[in-house]
């Protein structure tokens, strides 16, 4: 993207986020429909302090609007279960944030001179920071959305003929070192794979009912030991999506299943007879255009969220680094909900085990 057209899509993604606030009443933008979502109007306002917390803070050393509004929307500063009760009204909420986007893209559209050599603008580095950070929070709302009413979601498309492809042994190249490029995906580096087989396309809703009909949920020999508590704990018994689509019926069957947590994507790959594929199988297979079905589903990878060698944290420690702890794993592709800033071969998204309240499904893997 050129400088002109990042500021198009940033100016678009604003445009996508006030949408949210105006679609709602306030008692709607203050609900927290799920544990681990904040509510509709907190993710419209985190958005603008984000944006203005680097803009602002980072690059002209203003901090008066970051300290003003920190506490309720920086993170690790603001209790999720309280942030709704919090937040402004939502005509105060919006020209806030029409506020902050205009101030905001002055200074990233056309620098002081000053700052046009500060490290965050090479490249437009910051730019397309901040747009990938609003599409991530636009898919996380469609995510509180989908709780709010299952059928306020979009249905994946019909799946592909299924089958297997190959990918063959050999080394291939993983990561990414462009400008749009996380952290988390750098560098690119060489890994030497033994080949795999993997699903042409995502396991649709049909094949995961064979797996409940065949009493998958309640054979502990499919399930690891964590996630059979965790089965057992909560009374699971079907993907997370599954609720009726208002007065469509169940979900579509030749689509894509979401809605399942790591466990029970490892549980129905033994059940197949399979397993999860790596994520570098993943990437390999998909830059090397094998994979039918990317973007109907987030897929869960066998793998836990790892650093790549040489892997430096930027633009700051806390993007990458806290999440490097054993206990989240990757999911590779993309969602009917994820905006084109963040669909790339390298992307890396990653959750917990037990969160199945994402756009998530799996594709099957087996060995040479």
């Amino acid at each position: 993207m050129t400088a002109a057209t990042l500021i198009e899509a940033l100016t678009a993604h604003h445009t996508a986020t006030l949408a949210v606030a105006e679609a709602f009443p306030d008692e709607e933008l203050r609900a927290q429909h799920h544990p681990l979502l904040s509510p509709l109007g907190w993710h419209v306002g985190h958005c603008s302090f984000i944006e203005t917390l680097w803009v602002q803070g980072e690059l002209l050393g203003r901090s008066s609007e970051v300290d003003r509004w920190k506490a309720l929307y920086q993170p690790d500063m603001a209790y999720k279960p309280g942030r709704g009760l919090r937040l402004p009204e939502r005509g105060t909420l919006a020209a806030w944030c029409v506020e902050r986007h205009e101030e905001n893209l002055g200074v990233l559209a056309d620098p002081p001179a000053r700052l046009r050599a500060h490290p965050l603008l090479h490249d437009d580095y910051l730019p397309r920071f901040l747009l990938q950070h609003y599409a991530q929070h636009l898919e996380t709302m469609d995510y509180v959305r989908a709780q709010r009413d299952p059928g306020d979601r979009p249905v994946p498309s019909p799946a592909n003929e299924p089958g297997w492809i190959v990918l063959p042994p050999g080394r291939y190249g993983i990561g990414a070192t462009g400008p749009d490029a996380y952290d988390n995906e750098q560098e690119m580096h060489c890994v030497r794979l033994a080949g795999a087989r993997l699903g042409r396309r995502p396991v649709t809703n049909d094949e995961f009912a064979e797996f409940m009909a065949d009493g998958g949920y309640e054979r502990p020999e499919l399930w690891d030991d964590a996630g059979w508590q965790w089965r057992a704990r909560h009374g699971v018994d079907r993907p997370g999506y599954w609720a009726r689509h208002r007065d469509q019926g169940p979900p579509r069957g030749d689509s894509a299943v979401q809605g399942l947590s790591h466990f029970e994507a490892t549980a129905y790959a033994r059940w197949a007879g399979a397993r999860l594929p790596h994520e570098y199988e993943w990437e390999a297979a998909h830059r090397h255009g094998l994979l039918a079905g990317v973007g109907s589903t987030w897929e869960w990878c066998a793998n836990p969220f790892h650093p790549y060698p040489g892997f430096l944290p930027f633009p700051y420690e806390g993007y990458s680094n806290p999440w490097f702890d054993g206990r989240h794993y990757v999911l590779r592709g993309a969602s009917a909900s994820t905006r084109p800033a963040v669909r790339r071969p390298s992307f890396r998204n990653f959750y917990t085990r037990e969160v199945r309240h994402v756009f998530s499904g799996l594709r099957l893997a087996l060995d040479l």
